[in-house]
Protein backbone atom coordinates (compact mmCIF):
# COMPACT_ATOMS: atom_id res chain seq x y z
CA UNK A 1 0.00 0.00 0.00
CA UNK A 2 2.89 2.42 0.71
CA UNK A 3 3.65 2.04 -2.64
CA UNK A 4 0.75 4.51 -3.84
CA UNK A 5 1.21 6.55 -0.96
CA UNK A 6 3.67 8.24 -2.88
CA UNK A 7 1.85 9.77 -5.40
CA UNK A 8 0.03 11.61 -2.54
CA UNK A 9 -3.64 9.70 -3.41
CA UNK A 10 -6.28 10.80 -0.88
CA UNK A 11 -7.31 8.27 1.75
CA UNK A 12 -10.33 7.80 -0.12
CA UNK A 13 -8.72 6.35 -3.22
CA UNK A 14 -6.20 4.67 -1.46
CA UNK A 15 -9.00 2.14 0.53
CA UNK A 16 -10.06 1.73 -3.25
CA UNK A 17 -6.71 0.92 -4.59
CA UNK A 18 -6.56 -1.72 -1.80
CA UNK A 19 -9.76 -3.20 -1.82
CA UNK A 20 -9.05 -4.48 -5.56
CA UNK A 21 -6.26 -5.72 -4.73
CA UNK A 22 -3.28 -3.83 -6.38
CA UNK A 23 -0.03 -3.90 -3.93
CA UNK A 24 2.23 -2.02 -6.38
CA UNK A 25 2.28 0.54 -9.64
CA UNK A 26 3.04 -1.32 -12.46
CA UNK A 27 5.06 0.89 -14.88
CA UNK A 28 2.88 3.29 -17.18
CA UNK A 29 1.01 3.85 -13.52
CA UNK A 30 4.55 4.55 -11.69
CA UNK A 31 5.13 6.81 -14.94
CA UNK A 32 2.20 8.21 -16.22
CA UNK A 33 -0.01 8.57 -12.29
CA UNK A 34 2.38 11.58 -10.84
CA UNK A 35 1.59 13.58 -13.91
CA UNK A 36 -1.93 13.39 -14.27
CA UNK A 37 -2.74 14.62 -10.51
CA UNK A 38 -0.66 17.59 -11.94
CA UNK A 39 -2.69 18.72 -14.16
CA UNK A 40 -0.11 17.58 -17.39
CA UNK A 41 -1.15 16.40 -20.55
CA UNK A 42 0.17 13.11 -21.32
CA UNK A 43 0.56 10.59 -23.86
CA UNK A 44 0.91 7.34 -22.93
CA UNK A 45 2.27 4.36 -24.95
CA UNK A 46 0.80 1.07 -23.07
CA UNK A 47 -0.50 -2.64 -24.03
CA UNK A 48 -3.51 -4.05 -22.80
CA UNK A 49 -3.01 -5.33 -19.09
CA UNK A 50 -0.55 -2.63 -18.43
CA UNK A 51 -2.91 -0.62 -15.71
CA UNK A 52 -3.73 2.26 -18.12
CA UNK A 53 -6.87 2.50 -16.76
CA UNK A 54 -6.13 2.78 -12.73
CA UNK A 55 -3.91 5.11 -14.06
CA UNK A 56 -6.54 7.41 -15.27
CA UNK A 57 -9.23 6.74 -12.78
CA UNK A 58 -7.46 8.15 -10.42
CA UNK A 59 -7.70 11.46 -11.65
CA UNK A 60 -10.91 11.22 -12.79
CA UNK A 61 -11.20 10.21 -9.11
CA UNK A 62 -9.28 12.94 -7.80
CA UNK A 63 -10.66 16.09 -9.49
CA UNK A 64 -14.38 15.04 -10.78
CA UNK A 65 -17.31 16.10 -8.32
CA UNK A 66 -20.06 14.64 -7.60
CA UNK A 67 -23.86 16.95 -8.32
CA UNK A 68 -21.12 19.20 -10.70
CA UNK A 69 -22.22 18.12 -13.86
CA UNK A 70 -20.51 16.06 -16.75
CA UNK A 71 -16.51 16.39 -16.07
CA UNK A 72 -15.15 13.92 -17.61
CA UNK A 73 -15.43 11.91 -21.03
CA UNK A 74 -13.24 8.76 -22.22
CA UNK A 75 -13.40 7.36 -25.73
CA UNK A 76 -12.82 3.90 -26.62
CA UNK A 77 -12.74 1.85 -29.30
CA UNK A 78 -15.56 -0.89 -28.73
CA UNK A 79 -18.35 -1.44 -26.72
CA UNK A 80 -16.80 -3.86 -24.61
CA UNK A 81 -14.43 -1.70 -23.43
CA UNK A 82 -16.45 1.07 -22.78
CA UNK A 83 -18.38 -1.54 -20.33
CA UNK A 84 -15.08 -2.81 -18.86
CA UNK A 85 -13.68 0.96 -17.98
CA UNK A 86 -17.25 2.17 -16.47
CA UNK A 87 -16.91 -0.67 -14.22
CA UNK A 88 -13.37 -0.15 -13.20
CA UNK A 89 -13.93 3.81 -12.65
CA UNK A 90 -17.01 2.74 -10.43
CA UNK A 91 -14.52 0.17 -8.41
CA UNK A 92 -11.89 2.99 -8.38
CA UNK A 93 -13.94 5.91 -7.08
CA UNK A 94 -17.06 3.56 -5.21
CA UNK A 95 -17.01 5.68 -1.92
CA UNK A 96 -17.42 9.28 -4.01
CA UNK A 97 -20.54 8.49 -5.53
CA UNK A 98 -20.07 9.82 -8.90
CA UNK A 99 -22.48 8.95 -11.37
CA UNK A 100 -20.58 7.05 -14.39
CA UNK A 101 -22.27 5.77 -17.78
CA UNK A 102 -21.13 4.07 -20.94
CA UNK A 103 -22.59 4.92 -24.09
CA UNK A 104 -22.01 3.18 -27.49
CA UNK A 105 -24.53 1.90 -30.17
CA UNK A 106 -26.35 -1.51 -30.52
CA UNK A 107 -28.79 -0.68 -27.30
CA UNK A 108 -31.83 1.75 -26.68
CA UNK A 109 -30.46 5.11 -26.82
CA UNK A 110 -33.74 6.47 -24.40
CA UNK A 111 -31.53 5.06 -20.84
CA UNK A 112 -28.32 6.69 -22.01
CA UNK A 113 -30.34 10.26 -22.89
CA UNK A 114 -31.86 9.74 -18.96
CA UNK A 115 -28.77 8.65 -17.67
CA UNK A 116 -26.76 11.55 -19.38
CA UNK A 117 -28.67 14.00 -16.86
CA UNK A 118 -27.17 12.89 -13.89
CA UNK A 119 -23.65 12.03 -15.24
CA UNK A 120 -20.11 13.15 -13.81
CA UNK A 121 -18.49 10.97 -16.20
CA UNK A 122 -19.25 9.19 -19.19
CA UNK A 123 -17.18 6.08 -21.27
CA UNK A 124 -18.34 6.18 -24.69
CA UNK A 125 -17.69 5.15 -28.08
CA UNK A 126 -17.01 7.65 -30.71
CA UNK A 127 -20.02 6.87 -33.06
CA UNK A 128 -22.92 6.88 -30.33
CA UNK A 129 -21.20 10.24 -29.10
CA UNK A 130 -21.36 12.05 -31.76
CA UNK A 131 -24.96 10.81 -31.68
CA UNK A 132 -26.34 12.53 -28.74
CA UNK A 133 -23.64 15.51 -29.40
CA UNK A 134 -25.93 16.15 -32.90
CA UNK A 135 -29.20 15.29 -30.64
CA UNK A 136 -28.09 18.26 -28.21
CA UNK A 137 -28.68 15.17 -25.78
CA UNK A 138 -25.30 15.76 -23.90
CA UNK A 139 -23.63 18.81 -22.46
CA UNK A 140 -19.77 18.87 -22.59
CA UNK A 141 -19.47 22.54 -21.41
CA UNK A 142 -17.66 21.76 -18.45
CA UNK A 143 -15.25 18.77 -19.37
CA UNK A 144 -12.04 18.99 -17.98
CA UNK A 145 -10.68 16.01 -18.34
CA UNK A 146 -10.54 14.37 -21.26
CA UNK A 147 -9.10 10.61 -21.65
CA UNK A 148 -8.42 8.72 -25.42
CA UNK A 149 -7.96 5.01 -24.83
CA UNK A 150 -6.58 2.67 -27.05
CA UNK A 151 -6.39 5.77 -29.73
CA UNK A 152 -4.73 3.67 -32.56
CA UNK A 153 -7.34 1.21 -32.35
CA UNK A 154 -9.76 3.95 -32.71
CA UNK A 155 -8.46 5.34 -35.54
CA UNK A 156 -8.18 1.88 -37.20
CA UNK A 157 -11.54 1.78 -37.40
CA UNK A 158 -11.99 5.03 -38.58
CA UNK A 159 -13.13 7.29 -35.76
CA UNK A 160 -10.43 10.13 -36.41
CA UNK A 161 -13.25 12.71 -37.83
CA UNK A 162 -15.74 11.93 -35.10
CA UNK A 163 -12.93 12.09 -32.54
CA UNK A 164 -11.91 15.35 -33.83
CA UNK A 165 -15.73 16.50 -34.26
CA UNK A 166 -16.13 15.03 -30.37
CA UNK A 167 -12.83 16.96 -28.88
CA UNK A 168 -14.33 20.35 -30.81
CA UNK A 169 -16.56 20.73 -28.87
CA UNK A 170 -15.21 20.34 -25.35
CA UNK A 171 -13.71 23.54 -23.47
CA UNK A 172 -10.18 24.41 -24.68
CA UNK A 173 -9.34 24.51 -21.15
CA UNK A 174 -9.19 21.21 -20.28
CA UNK A 175 -6.65 18.11 -19.33
CA UNK A 176 -6.34 15.86 -22.18
CA UNK A 177 -4.92 12.22 -21.77
CA UNK A 178 -3.90 10.23 -24.89
CA UNK A 179 -3.11 6.09 -24.24
CA UNK A 180 -1.89 3.73 -27.19
CA UNK A 181 -0.91 0.50 -27.74
CA UNK A 182 1.69 2.25 -30.56
CA UNK A 183 2.28 5.59 -31.50
CA UNK A 184 2.00 6.12 -34.55
CA UNK A 185 2.00 9.55 -37.20
CA UNK A 186 -1.62 9.76 -37.46
CA UNK A 187 -1.50 9.66 -33.66
CA UNK A 188 0.94 12.01 -33.17
CA UNK A 189 -0.74 14.45 -35.49
CA UNK A 190 -3.93 14.42 -33.18
CA UNK A 191 -2.09 14.63 -30.56
CA UNK A 192 0.14 17.94 -31.84
CA UNK A 193 -3.39 19.20 -32.75
CA UNK A 194 -5.64 18.88 -29.92
CA UNK A 195 -3.47 18.27 -26.70
CA UNK A 196 -1.19 21.19 -24.85
CA UNK A 197 2.83 20.25 -24.37
CA UNK A 198 1.78 16.81 -23.79
CA UNK A 199 4.34 14.42 -22.00
CA UNK A 200 5.20 11.30 -23.20
CA UNK A 201 5.42 7.98 -21.79
CA UNK A 202 5.86 4.79 -22.22
CA UNK A 203 6.17 0.73 -20.61
CA UNK A 204 7.28 -2.34 -21.72
CA UNK A 205 5.44 -4.49 -23.65
CA UNK A 206 3.74 -7.10 -20.84
CA UNK A 207 4.77 -10.38 -23.71
CA UNK A 208 8.28 -11.70 -22.74
CA UNK A 209 9.44 -13.19 -26.04
CA UNK A 210 11.35 -15.51 -23.60
CA UNK A 211 8.13 -16.86 -22.54
CA UNK A 212 6.41 -16.86 -26.14
CA UNK A 213 6.93 -19.50 -28.99
CA UNK A 214 5.33 -18.90 -32.04
CA UNK A 215 5.58 -21.41 -34.83
CA UNK A 216 3.24 -21.87 -38.44
CA UNK A 217 2.19 -24.41 -40.43
CA UNK A 218 1.95 -24.40 -44.13
CA UNK A 219 -0.80 -26.38 -45.85
CA UNK A 220 -3.60 -26.67 -47.86
CA UNK A 221 -6.50 -24.69 -47.69
CA UNK A 222 -8.81 -27.82 -47.40
CA UNK A 223 -6.54 -29.15 -44.67
CA UNK A 224 -6.89 -25.82 -42.14
CA UNK A 225 -9.63 -26.90 -40.32
CA UNK A 226 -8.57 -30.64 -39.96
CA UNK A 227 -5.52 -29.28 -38.63
CA UNK A 228 -6.57 -26.59 -35.91
CA UNK A 229 -9.61 -29.63 -34.59
CA UNK A 230 -6.63 -31.87 -34.49
CA UNK A 231 -4.30 -29.20 -32.63
CA UNK A 232 -7.15 -28.07 -30.50
CA UNK A 233 -7.29 -31.79 -29.28
CA UNK A 234 -4.00 -33.02 -28.85
CA UNK A 235 -2.26 -29.34 -27.75
CA UNK A 236 -2.08 -29.56 -24.05
CA UNK A 237 -3.41 -25.59 -23.09
CA UNK A 238 -5.22 -23.25 -21.17
CA UNK A 239 -7.92 -20.89 -22.76
CA UNK A 240 -7.32 -20.49 -26.23
CA UNK A 241 -7.96 -17.81 -28.91
CA UNK A 242 -8.89 -18.37 -32.45
CA UNK A 243 -8.63 -15.63 -34.43
CA UNK A 244 -9.79 -14.99 -37.98
CA UNK A 245 -9.81 -11.94 -40.71
CA UNK A 246 -13.79 -11.61 -41.10
CA UNK A 247 -17.09 -12.25 -39.32
CA UNK A 248 -18.12 -14.79 -41.95
CA UNK A 249 -14.67 -16.75 -41.40
CA UNK A 250 -15.68 -16.57 -37.59
CA UNK A 251 -18.76 -17.89 -37.89
CA UNK A 252 -18.09 -20.49 -40.13
CA UNK A 253 -14.95 -22.18 -37.65
CA UNK A 254 -17.24 -21.45 -34.58
CA UNK A 255 -19.87 -23.91 -35.72
CA UNK A 256 -17.40 -26.21 -37.04
CA UNK A 257 -15.73 -26.44 -34.08
CA UNK A 258 -19.39 -26.81 -32.01
CA UNK A 259 -20.17 -29.38 -34.52
CA UNK A 260 -16.68 -31.58 -33.64
CA UNK A 261 -17.54 -30.90 -30.02
CA UNK A 262 -15.00 -28.37 -29.60
CA UNK A 263 -16.32 -26.11 -26.62
CA UNK A 264 -16.51 -22.88 -27.73
CA UNK A 265 -18.34 -19.18 -28.22
CA UNK A 266 -17.48 -16.23 -30.75
CA UNK A 267 -17.53 -12.79 -30.82
CA UNK A 268 -17.97 -10.37 -33.81
CA UNK A 269 -18.91 -6.89 -34.32
CA UNK A 270 -21.92 -7.95 -35.90
CA UNK A 271 -23.10 -9.83 -32.92
CA UNK A 272 -25.18 -8.08 -30.13
CA UNK A 273 -24.08 -6.60 -27.26
CA UNK A 274 -25.19 -8.68 -25.09
CA UNK A 275 -24.53 -11.72 -27.12
CA UNK A 276 -20.58 -10.46 -27.08
CA UNK A 277 -20.95 -9.06 -23.03
CA UNK A 278 -22.58 -12.85 -22.96
CA UNK A 279 -19.63 -14.82 -24.57
CA UNK A 280 -17.13 -12.86 -23.41
CA UNK A 281 -18.14 -13.94 -19.39
CA UNK A 282 -18.34 -17.74 -20.31
CA UNK A 283 -14.65 -17.04 -21.90
CA UNK A 284 -13.28 -15.02 -19.12
CA UNK A 285 -14.76 -17.53 -15.99
CA UNK A 286 -13.61 -20.60 -17.81
CA UNK A 287 -17.03 -22.13 -19.07
CA UNK A 288 -15.99 -22.61 -22.46
CA UNK A 289 -11.97 -22.91 -23.34
CA UNK A 290 -12.12 -21.57 -27.05
CA UNK A 291 -12.97 -18.19 -28.21
CA UNK A 292 -13.08 -17.24 -32.08
CA UNK A 293 -13.07 -13.91 -33.00
CA UNK A 294 -12.07 -11.11 -35.62
CA UNK A 295 -9.14 -8.24 -34.30
CA UNK A 296 -12.02 -6.61 -31.99
CA UNK A 297 -11.00 -9.29 -29.20
CA UNK A 298 -7.38 -7.91 -29.79
CA UNK A 299 -7.18 -5.25 -28.13
CA UNK A 300 -9.02 -3.59 -24.89
CA UNK A 301 -11.18 -6.45 -23.26
CA UNK A 302 -9.36 -8.00 -19.79
CA UNK A 303 -8.79 -11.76 -20.80
CA UNK A 304 -6.24 -13.61 -18.37
CA UNK A 305 -4.77 -17.30 -18.59
CA UNK A 306 -4.73 -17.37 -22.52
CA UNK A 307 -2.26 -19.86 -23.15
CA UNK A 308 -2.47 -20.29 -26.96
CA UNK A 309 -3.47 -17.78 -30.04
CA UNK A 310 -4.55 -19.44 -32.99
CA UNK A 311 -4.07 -17.15 -36.22
CA UNK A 312 -6.64 -19.40 -38.19
CA UNK A 313 -5.68 -15.72 -40.60
CA UNK A 314 -2.97 -13.99 -40.79
CA UNK A 315 -4.29 -10.38 -40.48
CA UNK A 316 -3.24 -8.13 -43.29
CA UNK A 317 -1.62 -5.22 -40.96
CA UNK A 318 1.48 -6.57 -38.93
CA UNK A 319 0.66 -4.50 -36.00
CA UNK A 320 -2.78 -6.43 -35.81
CA UNK A 321 -0.81 -9.56 -35.45
CA UNK A 322 1.52 -8.09 -32.44
CA UNK A 323 -1.58 -7.42 -30.74
CA UNK A 324 -2.93 -10.92 -31.06
CA UNK A 325 -0.26 -12.05 -29.77
CA UNK A 326 0.21 -10.10 -27.08
CA UNK A 327 -3.22 -12.19 -25.63
CA UNK A 328 -0.66 -14.55 -24.37
CA UNK A 329 2.84 -14.97 -22.26
CA UNK A 330 1.55 -12.38 -20.37
CA UNK A 331 2.79 -11.66 -16.15
CA UNK A 332 5.31 -14.56 -16.57
CA UNK A 333 3.36 -16.93 -17.98
CA UNK A 334 4.46 -19.17 -21.12
CA UNK A 335 2.37 -18.91 -24.10
CA UNK A 336 2.12 -20.27 -27.27
CA UNK A 337 1.24 -18.57 -31.27
CA UNK A 338 0.44 -20.96 -33.78
CA UNK A 339 -0.32 -19.75 -37.35
CA UNK A 340 -2.10 -21.77 -40.07
CA UNK A 341 -0.47 -20.61 -43.35
CA UNK A 342 -1.96 -21.67 -47.11
CA UNK A 343 -1.70 -20.54 -50.37
CA UNK A 344 -3.54 -17.35 -49.56
CA UNK A 345 -1.75 -16.17 -46.34
CA UNK A 346 1.59 -16.03 -47.77
CA UNK A 347 1.32 -12.07 -48.33
CA UNK A 348 0.32 -11.12 -44.95
CA UNK A 349 2.59 -13.79 -43.17
CA UNK A 350 5.51 -12.21 -45.23
CA UNK A 351 4.74 -8.89 -44.27
CA UNK A 352 4.21 -9.64 -40.43
CA UNK A 353 8.45 -11.27 -41.19
CA UNK A 354 9.49 -8.58 -42.39
CA UNK A 355 8.32 -5.85 -40.15
CA UNK A 356 9.31 -8.32 -37.02
CA UNK A 357 12.20 -10.55 -38.10
CA UNK A 358 14.33 -9.09 -35.37
CA UNK A 359 11.71 -8.95 -32.40
CA UNK A 360 11.24 -12.71 -32.99
CA UNK A 361 11.23 -15.94 -35.11
CA UNK A 362 8.20 -17.82 -35.94
CA UNK A 363 9.11 -22.05 -36.63
CA UNK A 364 7.88 -23.96 -39.27
CA UNK A 365 5.90 -27.42 -38.13
CA UNK A 366 5.86 -30.07 -39.97
CA UNK A 367 2.00 -31.04 -40.39
CA UNK A 368 0.86 -34.14 -38.76
CA UNK A 369 -0.69 -36.86 -40.67
CA UNK A 370 -4.30 -35.12 -40.65
CA UNK A 371 -7.63 -37.44 -41.20
CA UNK A 372 -10.19 -34.79 -43.33
CA UNK A 373 -12.93 -33.42 -41.50
CA UNK A 374 -16.21 -32.59 -43.22
CA UNK A 375 -15.96 -28.59 -43.74
CA UNK A 376 -19.10 -27.23 -43.03
CA UNK A 377 -19.47 -24.13 -45.04
CA UNK A 378 -22.20 -22.42 -42.76
CA UNK A 379 -24.02 -20.05 -45.03
CA UNK A 380 -27.60 -19.30 -46.21
CA UNK A 381 -27.55 -20.68 -49.54
CA UNK A 382 -31.62 -20.51 -50.03
CA UNK A 383 -32.33 -18.36 -52.70
CA UNK A 384 -33.82 -14.74 -51.47
CA UNK A 385 -37.41 -14.40 -50.70
CA UNK A 386 -38.88 -12.53 -53.81
CA UNK A 387 -42.59 -11.56 -54.39
CA UNK A 388 -44.29 -13.20 -57.15
CA UNK A 389 -45.63 -10.60 -59.31
CA UNK A 390 -49.24 -9.86 -59.49
CA UNK A 391 -51.26 -11.65 -62.18
CA UNK A 392 -52.78 -8.93 -64.34
CA UNK A 393 -56.57 -9.20 -63.76
CA UNK A 394 -58.11 -8.24 -66.78
CA UNK A 395 -60.45 -6.07 -67.20
CA UNK A 396 -63.29 -5.32 -69.69
CA UNK A 397 -64.43 -1.77 -70.12
CA UNK A 398 -67.80 -0.98 -72.10
CA UNK A 399 -68.99 1.74 -72.96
Amino acid sequence: MKLFEKFGLSNRLQLAIKKLGFKEPTQIQEKSISLILAGKDVICESATGSGKTLAFGCGIAEKVNPNHGLQALVLTPTRELAEQVKRALIQISYNKNLEIISIYGGVSINPQIYGLTKANVVVATPGRLLDHIQRRTINTSKIKFLVLDEADRMFDMGFMDDIKKIIRTCPTKRQTLLFSATILPHVKKLANQYMKNPIYVSANKLVDPRKLKQVYYDIPQNLKLSLLLHLLKHEKSGLVMVFCNSRKTTDIIFKNLKANKIDAVAIHGGFSQNMRTRNINLFNKGKVWVLVCTDVASRGLHIDNVSHIYNYDIPRDPNDYVHRIGRTARAGEDGKVINLLCNYDYKNFSMVLAEYRSSFSIEKIKSPYLKKVKFLDIIDRRKPFRRKPLKRKTICRTN
